[in-house]
C-alpha cells in the first residue's frame, strides 16, 4: 500500500469541488476509502484550508468539514524541528517547505501529492500530480 502526503492545493480542490482538479482529488479519497492508499495531511494545511473554506461558508460549516476531513487522512504534526528546516531551506514557498519538511518526519510516506510540482524541485522525496499518483495505483492494484 502506497502513503500519499497531500499538499493543501490537493485537499482545498477535494473540499471545495474546484473543477476540474477535484475529480482527481476525489478519486484519490476514494482510492483511501477502498484501502488501496494511506493518505496524510499536514497539521499546517488544517489552517490554511480553513481560510480558504471559510470565505465561502460559516464558521461552523467549516468545522464541520474540516472534522470530515481529519476521518479521511492521518494528520502528520508539524514539529519545530520541521519549521526550522523550511525557515532554514532554500524553497521558494514556505509553506511547501513546511509541508515538505514535515511529511520527511513520518517514514511511511512514499510521496507527496501537489498540482504544484515545480515548488518542491528541491524535494528528496517523490512528488507526484494527482493524476500521476492514479496511474501509479492503478497500475499496482492491476
Amino acid at each position: 500500500m502506497k502513503h500519499f502526503l497531500l499538499d493543501t492545493n490537493v485537499v482545498i480542490d477535494f473540499l471545495t469541488d474546484r473543477r476540474p482538479f477535484s475529480i482527481l482529488a476525489a478519486q484519490l479519497f476514494d482510492y483511501s476509502e477502498k484501502g488501496k492508499i494511506k493518505l496524510y495531511i499536514t497539521a499546517v494545511s488544517y489552517n490554511n484550508t480553513y481560510y480558504i473554506i471559510k470565505k465561502l461558508t460559516s464558521h461552523k460549516e467549516t468545522i464541520k468539514i474540516l472534522k470530515e476531513l481529519e476521518s479521511l487522512a492521518e494528520t502528520v504534526d508539524t514539529t519545530k524541528g520541521a519549521i526550522k528546516q523550511a525557515l532554514d531551506s532554500e524553497f521558494k514557498d514556505f509553506e511547501d517547505a513546511i509541508q515538505y519538511y514535515t511529511a520527511k518526519t513520518n517514514k511511511k510516506i512514499d510521496a507527496i501529492v501537489t498540482r504544484n510540482v515545480a515548488d518542491f524541485k528541491l524535494s528528496k522525496l517523490p512528488i507526484l500530480t494527482p493524476d500521476e499518483a492514479i496511474g501509479l495505483i492503478e497500475s499496482a492494484i492491476r
